[in-house]
């Protein structure tokens, strides 16, 4: 999952940089943005080359599966730093804490940790939260392009390939998660897709790009709420979240805030 990085300075040591570059790859999968631009990596404690990360969340009771998730994947991500030792991650706070951090410990799994309250497993859930960023991803492209022409109708989006969509961060998002998928990134991939990679009929296309922003609204608007819940509980937590310059949102270039829909209100 995490990609290699150097986890080790040139003295032999564990580093604090890397530790948190390993973390950005772990996604809060209802938020889809990483643990790290939201706050939710408390402490990172270095002892030689072994390391204790505990994690916190915005309240008590933020769903167990999503915290397991966050918490289970930041193990793995920590795990695969070349030269780590002993990695313990904790989460802090949560009335479920105790339960998901032996499970951490002695590497239980979801099932395992939960036992019978656990009927199935994470994959089903982690692919309903990707198939959810993809489809924001790609209504924040489509939505930079009517932006940017008034000209251009919705119904013409179907036909929008991803050669049609210039280059920067929405763009990359989008074949992040496109990747995740499984759906092609080439040049003459259509950009409205489901997530099987079926596109939709001109006359489907207005409905679906505003099926697909009130996915992106819902999204941009849980982790604008949870930003804040987290800096209320946790008095300067606010300093460990990555932001816009207007101190407000989040520091996704991708964000789009519903205000600025007024120009566009189809």
């Amino acid at each position: 999952m995490a990609t290699l990085i150097a986890a080790r300075s040139s003295t032999g040591e564990v580093t604090q940089d890397a530790v948190r570059r390993a973390l950005d790859v772990v996604f809060d999968p209802e938020l889809d943005e990483p643990i790290t631009d939201l706050g939710f990596v408390r402490s990172v404690d270095i002892v030689g080359q072994d390391l204790e990360v505990h994690l916190r969340l915005p309240t008590s009771f933020c769903s167990p599966n999503f915290a397991y998730l966050m918490a289970s994947d930041s193990q793995d991500a920590l795990c695969a730093l070349p030269g780590v030792g002993r990695v313990v991650v904790e989460l802090d706070d949560h009335h479920d804490s105790a339960i998901i951090n032996h499970g951490l410990a002695t590497d239980a799994g979801y099932k395992g940790t939960f036992r019978h309250e656990a009927e199935k497993g994470l994959d089903e859930l982690r692919r309903t939260f990707q198939v959810k960023a993809h489809t924001a991803a790609m209504e924040r492209c489509l939505t930079a392009l009517l932006r940017a022409d008034e000209a251009l109708a919705e119904s013409a989006l179907g036909d929008v390939m991803l050669a049609d969509l210039p280059d920067g961060p929405e763009k990359a998002s989008l074949l992040r998660r496109r990747t995740t998928l499984g759906l092609g990134c080439h040049a003459s991939a259509r950009v409205m897709v489901d997530e099987h990679g079926v596109g939709h009929e001109p006359d489907q296309v207005p409905m679906a790009l505003r099926r697909a922003r009130s996915t992106r609204i819902s999204i941009d608007g849980n982790a604008h709420f949870c930003r804040g819940l987290l800096r209320t509980r946790y008095p300067g937590s606010g300093d460990d979240q990555t932001r816009r310059v207007d101190g407000e949102e989040p520091s996704d270039p991708t964000f789009i805030p519903l205000s600025d829909l007024k120009e566009h209100p189809r």
